[in-house]
């Protein structure tokens, strides 16, 4: 019973940060990391300019995932938006976390890969929170 005890404490102190909710202040400081692939860019303005290598992030809390237009996504991102992933700022800091082992988690696939190789292992959830500021 202690075994179990300590083990399901340690699983729930090592979720909490993905399930904690962010600081969108200092999530706009770390987005800095991001902008070199991404922007933020309503249809009236670019908000964070930044490379197109990866998606506009406008608007992403609350879009199903792999479905932003003018961007070609990789088919585990589709496949894991076809399934029913839609963008919250805690799926959103799992994936900035690490992108291809939440893909094989969620698409129960150890084989599903993303095209996003970098990993945020520190505020994530910071970066999720500024960019749910985005969000309708």
């Amino acid at each position: 019973m202690k075994q179990t005890l300590t083990l399901a404490a340690a699983l729930m102190a090592l979720a909490a940060p993905v399930f904690a909710e962010g600081d969108a202040a200092a999530g706009e400081k770390e987005f800095r990391k991001c902008k070199s692939c991404h922007m933020i860019a309503s249809a009236d303005e670019a908000i964070v300019k930044g490379g197109k290598t990866g998606p506009n992030l406008y608007g992403v809390i609350g879009r199903t995932a792999g479905t932003a237009e003018d961007f070609s996504y990789g088919d585990d991102l589709k496949a894991a938006g076809d399934a029913g992933l839609v963008w919250d700022e805690a799926s959103l800091a799992a994936y900035i976390e690490d992108p291809k082992a939440f893909l094989q988690e969620t698409l129960d696939d150890k084989g599903a890969k993303s095209k996003m190789t970098f990993k945020m292992r520190k505020n994530a959830g910071d970066v999720a929170a500024y960019l749910a500021t985005f969000s309708e």
